[in-house]
């Protein structure tokens, strides 16, 4: 089978080279001022750019202490370029030899960005005093997020995830937490 063939069949037809020329072309477009953008102190702004069968594109912006808890993306390839300020990602990584499973910290800064293959998980979060833009495109479109959380294990292999629960996106990039009013002792009406 010819990697084209094989490439067909993939759940996107878009590979992590493709959404990150796409972001870094949208974040060049969000420079130029072709895009409104608002930054919200309370809560963090998006709006969908693009929303196809193929690809959604997301321009959020993060006041300072604003994040995206640990999640994946599901069945999603993504991608993602900042185009003003600095985003810390925390990344889960796997444990090898010598080498015990853990989140591992990058900061990424504008003009930078990060790619997040199928099973990637990660929190991001705006730790600076200013306001950062960046610019996501998920492929196929974001339908759903399992969240995380991390558990200590044994020393000698390090941390553990634990999936805490799994929301639909909703047309958003990130849906806010949804409590169950069993678990919360509300009611409804």
């Amino acid at each position: 089978m010819s990697l084209h063939a094989a490439r067909a069949v993939a759940p996107t037809p878009l590979d992590l080279t493709d959404l990150t020329d796409l972001t870094r072309r949208v974040a060049a477009e969000v420079l130029a001022g072709e895009h409104e953008v608002h930054v919200d102190p309370e809560n963090r702004w998006y709006r969908r750019l693009v929303g196809d069968d193929y690809v959604d594109v997301w321009l959020i912006s993060w006041a300072r202490e604003k994040a995206a808890e640990l999640h994946d993306h599901a069945g999603s390839l993504g991608a993602l370029t900042v185009v003003s300020g600095e985003l810390l990602e925390q990344r889960w990584v796997a444990g090898t030899p010598g080498r015990p499973a853990g989140l591992r910290e990058r900061t990424l800064r504008a003009g930078r960005g990060a790619t997040f293959p199928l099973g990637h998980v990660h929190e991001v979060v705006n730790t600076s005093d200013t306001p950062a833009i960046s610019v996501h495109a998920y492929s196929p479109p974001l339908t759903v997020m399992s969240y995380y959380a991390v558990e200590q294990g044994p020393a000698e292999q390090g941390s553990r995830l634990r999936r805490t629960r799994s929301e639909l996106t909703r047309g958003e990039p990130e849906p806010l937490p949804i409590v169950s009013p069993s678990l919360s002792g509300a009611t409804t009406a």
